[in-house]
């Protein structure tokens, strides 16, 4: 297929509003796939693996390069249009009609910011290290965006901001809500007395939209980034946000939040969390819950049973027993080979909940195998029972995030429609900042088409999900939550029980 590509000297983006720009470009007419990202070497191999290649060229890792694929007639015309929408000024007049320029160091902005004690980094992985640690030096905690930043390196720089007291967020952290600010992808919740440590992007943003649901709010939610609790890093970020969740007067209750850690962290975890003298709720996915409770400490099974406990605790309530309940659903008959769930989430937690979820009961496969779930052969065809995180690398190489993009889960939900052993789609639907402006312009089209390609060959159509989101939240939660309803979407409270809803229904059908 025909691909161009323009290359913009000496120009910065960072990664959030490069990927909203790929997903724009990739709407145009005529355009299959588009690309805008720094011309690092890192970013030429993915967009190689991505079948963008466009062979050698002058292009440095200041520069930004955008690559278009699809008509030979729309390529220019998509180009255009990205420099178009980049060409806002980077200076600004103020008040006195002098020109301001841009800061174009952490020095420069610090200087202009004296107030400033967080800085956010969001360069491609191999410059972030660097950038991390001038914010360091100059005294500044760090909410790290960036991804593909070694281990060793995640290690050295939380040591540091340990010996500094301050925090590292990250690598590859992407929610969080300081004081109240979204940072990254994150929701509009109100401000309230339950703090949150998340090692996951997407479980913190569930948990914090759940707690905003039931009436309570968030004091602070700190991302860690994934590789915290990890033995070569050890906690280290999780472990400083529990002392700061700790030592705030207007933190009442703690949430800790994570896939499950090596034994050795978890223990220091669990021991710090223990002398802090205020109730915490732990939900390390997959954990024994058992294994987590007493005294002070709540273990909790998934996201919104830990949301639940956070609240009643708030509330000065005694946590209920885990919800189990289904939630209640009219479906139309399945014809007699629609027996499987195809799970297709933007969010790797949401993915790993779900996996976790079923796979006791049911025998799934996944490119994000959990416990007894299995790998599949060939992650983009489905076998049986398939759950697929759409964020894994393979899928965003070249390509903007899912929670941005949504066209190849859309191109996903059309492939699991025509098999005619489909008997529910699964998904996830992630509002906030940073995320897809109106998911319900993307999703109720392809809903429609799969609604009448399987009722045209005599299947029924069952597509359960959750949203992700509250009502402050600029995609406007009321009006998704009407689209998606009128496209045939059966919405749940909270991914735990759409997935349970998803297992009622296959359970009836097969028996």
């Amino acid at each position: 297929m025909p691909t161009s590509h323009r290359v913009i000297p000496r120009e910065y983006r960072d990664s959030v509003a490069l990927m909203q720009l790929s997903a724009a470009l990739a709407k145009l007419p005529g355009i299959k796939q588009a690309s805008a990202v720094m011309g690092t070497e890192n970013n030429l191999g993915l967009l190689q693996q991505a079948g963008m290649d466009i062979g050698k060229i002058a292009v440095g890792p200041s520069d930004l390069l955008i690559v278009v694929q699809g008509d030979d007639g729309a390529l220019n015309n998509a180009l255009d249009e990205a420099q178009q929408r980049l060409s806002v000024p980077a200076q600004s007049m103020n008040g006195g009609g002098v020109r301001q320029i841009a800061p174009h160091s952490i020095e420069m902005a610090l200087a202009e910011h004296s107030d400033a004690n967080l800085a956010m980094v969001s360069t491609p992985g191999e410059y972030a290290t660097a950038e991390a640690l001038k914010a360091l030096n100059l005294g500044l905690n760090v909410m790290l965006f960036s991804n593909n930043v070694s281990v060793p390196d995640e290690a050295m720089l939380k040591r540091i901001a340990r010996d500094k007291d301050l925090i590292v967020m990250g690598p590859d952290c992407g929610t969080a809500i300081i004081n109240g600010i979204p940072l990254a992808f994150a929701n509009v919740v109100r401000r309230g007395p339950i703090g949150a440590v998340g090692a996951s992007g997407t479980g913190l943003q569930e948990m914090t939209v759940l707690i905003d649901r039931l009436g309570s709010g968030i004091s602070q939610a700190i991302g860690t980034g994934g590789h915290d609790l990890s033995i070569e890093v050890g906690g280290i970020s999780m472990l400083t946000g529990l002392k700061y969740l700790t030592d705030d007067p207007n933190t009442k209750i703690i949430t800790l939040i994570s896939k499950p850690p090596a034994k050795q962290i978890a223990d220091d975890i669990l021991a710090k969390a223990r002398s802090s003298g205020k109730p915490v709720v732990v939900i390390f996915l997959g954990a024994d819950t058992n294994s987590l409770t007493g005294g002070n400490i709540y273990g909790a099974h998934t996201l919104e049973d830990a949301a639940r406990a956070a609240v009643a605790l708030a509330q000065g309530r005694t946590p209920e027993p885990p919800n189990e309940d289904v939630p209640r659903a009219s479906v139309p008959t399945l014809a007699p080979g629609q027996k499987y769930i195809r799970g297709l989430f933007s969010g790797g937690t949401f993915c790993f909940q779900a996996t976790m979820l079923l796979q006791d009961t049911i025998d799934i496969r996944s490119n994000s195998p959990v416990g007894k779930s299995r790998p599949l052969e060939d992650i983009w065809k489905s076998e049986g029972h398939t759950i697929i995180d759409l964020g894994d690398d393979v899928f965003t190489r070249g390509r903007p995030h899912p929670m941005i993009d949504y066209r190849l889960r859309t191109e996903r939900m059309m492939q699991e429609a025509s098999d005619p052993e489909t008997a529910v789609l699964l998904l996830d639907i992630v509002l906030g900042f940073g995320c897809n402006a109106n998911p319900a312009d993307e999703l109720v089209p392809t809903l429609k088409a799969a609604r009448d390609a399987m009722e045209r060959s005599g299947r029924g159509f069952v597509c359960v999900g959750h949203i992700c989101g509250t009502k402050g939240d600029p995609q406007g939660l009321a009006a998704q939550t009407e689209a998606l309803t009128a496209a045939g979407m059966i919405l749940t409270d909270s991914n735990a029980q759409a997935v349970r809803l998803a297992r009622h229904i296959v359970r009836n059908t097969t028996g």
